[in-house]
């Protein structure tokens, strides 16, 4: 059961407005990277709860709130201003996953990208069969998928929207016309990205006529986005898949180098299933299905339950890093889209084959894990190396209804594409995809394929307690490192009892089948410690953007990652 710690002192509301610190780091960044520390946010509630990534989303989403509007209404008003104010992460030329409960059940949305029709296996192999360059295909505008975040916001807001659809966009049109100030991290992420230079829309939008990215302060305006989101408002989803403003777009967009056709967008449907749960130390933790990361994190958890609880928290650190890797492994030979792939699930989550796996777990570090081959399996797959998921924003929310939600949405790299239309920032999460079409000597699971939705390690998650009501939302940025950053904050959320504002700031570490990874504050004596168990430590810029939310003594907490621009707020 979840151990529960007196809450630590909670900052009021107006912390929502408190000024980031400035960024200091000036080593060379991953995509989305480093950009310093900011105020921990965190918010203590007796009726309703959000945490965004940024202060402008939740003040719209808790806008909404107030007005009586449910966890989806909040969440459309949150991702419209999230497009605008941090669109490096994500916005509505991405795709999304959503973990809904609505008191009774919890559903998956899935609004993950799909390929276009003229998609192949060889869609990133160069004229001599080579592998593009990550930063080729992505400038190159192959890596844009069809969006799928509107339409699984739009599904889940037929069927638990309070508020006028229309309604739910105003903040972000007021803000797209009248402006914000340009934040010290967006400020930062424009300077250090050498393809916003390259692409005459981003170059205009973002630098001014010297060629110098806007400063911090700034105050910036896009009213190409306000019109897209005015038209969107007035006539719904339909209009950005299938009408007027869905065709200018794809035009846009094909001769900027994209080959998504109208009959992609048209055909495009986000799917409503079940969400994947399974039990954990008497809870229930519930996520996204395939090709969402969420299965991954649900059978960490299992190999964990292996083990009897343990007072050596280095110990528990270890077993934790040694399952990644195991599950780790799974994942990047079995994941894919299950509407192409025969994803073997079941299997993967069988007792018997956690118990084999989990049996691999000893006091020293394995380094690196093979996949294992699970019941079910109906064809060899090959291993998939790719790694490279990178931008994306998470939302959690708890109504006045009791719906919570848990949504992790994404254009996938820092700026996407770099493709800029109607104000808008289109993905490149094909790239998601394997580059070869065949690994091993077998195809991989995750190939290119028309119409597929690329794996993801994206996995919100919401957890019931033992009344069968939600006890926790969460849910993180960071690409593939998002399995290992949603799994530490679940184990210091439940195992060690810990208030959503401490799980927020622990120091990360994780493992996706190589090295132990830990970030530049990891305490020395705790990687000494790992050391002695055989781990192999690599310091890596552990930009993690965790959001969550607990329901403790009738209360709900908010805490949101101070990694990043976060704020939590609720009434």
């Amino acid at each position: 059961m979840i151990r529960i710690r007196p809450p630590c002192a909670l900052f009021f509301f107006l912390s929502l407005f408190a000024a980031p610190a400035v960024a200091t780091d000036t080593a060379a960044p991953a995509p989305e990277g480093d950009t310093g520390r900011y105020p921990l946010s965190t918010a203590s509630a007796a009726q309703a709860m959000v945490v965004t990534a940024n202060h402008y989303a939740t003040a719209a989403a808790r806008q909404m709130l107030w007005a009586g509007g449910s966890a989806i209404d909040a969440a459309i008003a949150a991702q419209a201003v999230l497009g605008l104010v941090e669109p490096q992460a994500s916005g509505f030329g991405g795709g999304a996953f959503i973990v809904y409960h609505d008191g009774k059940k919890t559903l998956s949305f899935d609004g993950r990208e799909t390929a276009p029709a003229s998609a192949t296996a060889k869609r990133f192999l160069d004229m001599k069969g080579r592998p593009l360059p990550l930063h080729t295909a992505i400038g190159s505008g192959l890596g844009m998928g069809v969006p799928g975040v509107l339409a699984a916001l739009d599904e889940a807001h037929d069927r638990y929207g309070r508020l006028p659809w229309k309604k739910l966009f105003a903040p972000a049109i007021g803000l797209a016309r009248d402006g914000f100030p340009v934040s010290s991290r967006l400020h930062a992420l424009i300077e250090r990205d050498p393809l916003l230079r390259e692409k005459d829309r981003t170059r205009d939008y973002f630098f001014d006529h010297e060629g110098r990215p806007l400063a911090t302060g700034y105050v910036l305006k896009n009213p190409a986005y306000a019109g897209t989101l005015e038209r969107i408002a007035d006539k719904g989803a339909k209009e950005f898949y299938r009408g007027r403003t869905g065709r200018d777009m794809i035009k846009s967009l094909n001769i900027l180098g994209a080959d998504t056709t109208e009959d992609d967008w048209k055909h495009y449907r986000a799917r409503v299933s079940p969400a994947l749960c399974r039990p954990y130390h008497q809870l229930e933790v519930c996520t996204a299905p395939p090709p969402s990361g969420g299965w991954t994190v649900l059978q960490t958890l299992s190999l964990l339950e292996n083990f009897p609880p343990d007072n050596d928290a280095t110990l528990r650190l270890h077993r934790l890093l040694e399952a990644e890797r195991l599950s780790f492994a799974d994942r990047q030979r079995y994941s894919a889209d299950p509407a192409f792939v025969p994803v073997p699930l079941q299997g993967l989550l069988e007792k018997s084959y956690i118990d084999n796996r989990a049996a691999l777990i000893a006091d020293k570090s394995m380094h690196s894990a093979n996949a294992g081959v699970p019941a079910g399996l109906v064809a060899p797959w090959g291993s998939d190396g790719q790694l490279q998921e990178n931008g994306t924003t998470q939302i959690v929310i708890a109504d006045g209804h009791g719906q919570w939600l848990s949504m992790t949405s994404s254009i996938e790299d820092s700026f996407g594409s770099r493709l800029l239309v109607d104000g808008i920032f289109f993905n490149n999460q094909l790239t998601d995809f394997s580059f070869m079409p065949a690994a091993d000597g077998h195809p991989p699971a995750n190939r290119v394929e028309a119409g597929k939705r690329p794996r993801s390690a994206m996995a919100p998650v919401i957890v019931l307690g033992t009344d069968k009501a939600p006890l926790l939302a969460l849910g993180s940025a960071g690409g593939s490192r998002i399995i290992g950053y949603v799994l530490r904050a679940l184990v210091g959320s439940i195992d060690e009892g810990l208030t959503p504002g401490e799980v927020v700031s622990l120091p990360m570490a994780l493992s996706r089948n190589g090295p132990t990874e830990v970030d530049s504050d990891f305490p020395a004596d705790m990687r000494s410690a790992l050391q002695a168990r055989d781990q192999i430590m690599a310091d890596s810029e552990l930009n993690s953007g965790l959001a969550i939310i607990r329901r403790n003594n009738g209360q709900l907490e908010g805490a949101a990652d101070p990694r990043r621009e976060g704020r939590a707020a609720g009434f």
